[in-house]
């Protein structure tokens, strides 16, 4: 049984406290306890969240754990010296070290960053870079794993992170499972945006949205005004009406913003060769999908492609 300490502070995020469900629903699948959850903090005792809400805390001590995450905030505040050795200590000590969101700003404050790539808010990442220098920040990051130490983005990437911390354990089909069982629609893999282009659309209604979401699982098809005005249930000139009023787009523009969206997820999760990515995302061959990118992101699927190699060459 592995033994998972959660560190929180005052005023820390009270959703990074979801990250502990992925664990003991493991535990509930699995129906055997092959997780032990602790919530420790500096002095123990009740602590206050962001909201005020205070949670039950035990103070730290020699009690030795597998995993220690480290929970962040909205605001974040200087670490306390006690935490700081605590951190210090830990990471000799545990088999893996993990943070949330801001979290990574006090363990590159504690000197154990120093050298590694990292991820958090993407709110927060320049600024984080330009106060730890030896950090290597990737702004654009769901998660990251360099050594023993994970880090995430903030917000719901705390599951995300959770989700493949159970994977590195327990293997790809129990953190699929316990994925199901959190009703989680989509575990987002370490290389994925912290961006959409869903939410950047964010149209009102819910047939515009119907007609985004049949768009997106149905990349391989041609995907014609007709086609979405159809899953919308408007007529083709109401649909593209209705969806440029709501989405400042034309559809063509969105589609090829979405099919962007998922080929660079391919190349940043997997080593399809060009080809397979533009036949998979509804691109009718790499010319028309190189153009898209330099449309949209600015830079050619050669790049994105190069850049991901570099990054999973890093893992083996």
């Amino acid at each position: 049984m592995k033994r998972v300490a959660f560190i929180v502070f005052p005023g820390f995020q009270i959703l990074d406290l979801a990250s502990m469900t992925v664990f003991e629903v493991a535990n509930l699948n699995l129906q055997a306890p092959a997780y032990e959850i602790h919530l420790l903090s500096e002095y123990g005792g009740a602590v206050p969240s962001s909201v005020g809400v205070a949670v039950e805390t035990q103070p730290f001590g020699e009690m030795e754990f597998d995993t220690v995450i480290l929970l962040g905030a909205i605001k974040m505040e200087a670490a306390s010296a006690g935490l700081l050795a605590y951190l210090q200590t830990q990471q000799a000590k545990v088999r893996r070290m993990a943070s949330i969101c801001t979290g990574a700003y006090l363990l590159a404050e504690a000197g154990l960053l120093d050298g590694k790539r990292a991820s958090t808010h993407w709110r927060h990442a320049r600024e984080m870079q330009r106060r730890f220098p030896k950090v290597k920040v990737e702004e654009d990051r769901i998660f990251i794993n360099d050594g023993n130490i994970w880090s995430s983005a903030g917000m719901t990437a705390c599951i995300d992170l959770s989700l493949a911390l159970v994977e590195n354990d327990l293997g790809a089909d129990v953190s699929r499972e316990v994925a199901k069982s959190l009703v989680v629609y989509h575990r987002r893999t370490g290389g994925q945006s912290q961006f959409s282009a869903l939410l950047d659309l964010e149209p009102k209604s819910d047939r515009i949205q119907t007609a985004l979401s049949y768009a997106k699982n149905n990349l391989q098809k041609n995907l014609s005004v007709e086609d979405l005005a159809e899953a919308a249930h408007l007529s083709p000139r109401q649909f593209s009406r209705t969806f440029r009023a709501e989405t400042g787009q034309t559809p063509a523009k969105a589609i090829e913003n979405l099919r962007v969206e998922a080929a660079k997820n391919m190349m940043e999760t997997a080593r399809h060769p060009i080809e397979v990515v533009a036949k998979e995302t509804g691109f009718a061959d790499p010319e028309r999908m190189r153009r898209a990118f330099i449309r949209t992101i600015g830079q050619p699927p050669q790049a994105i492609k190069r850049v991901a190699r570099i990054h999973q060459t890093a893992h083996l």
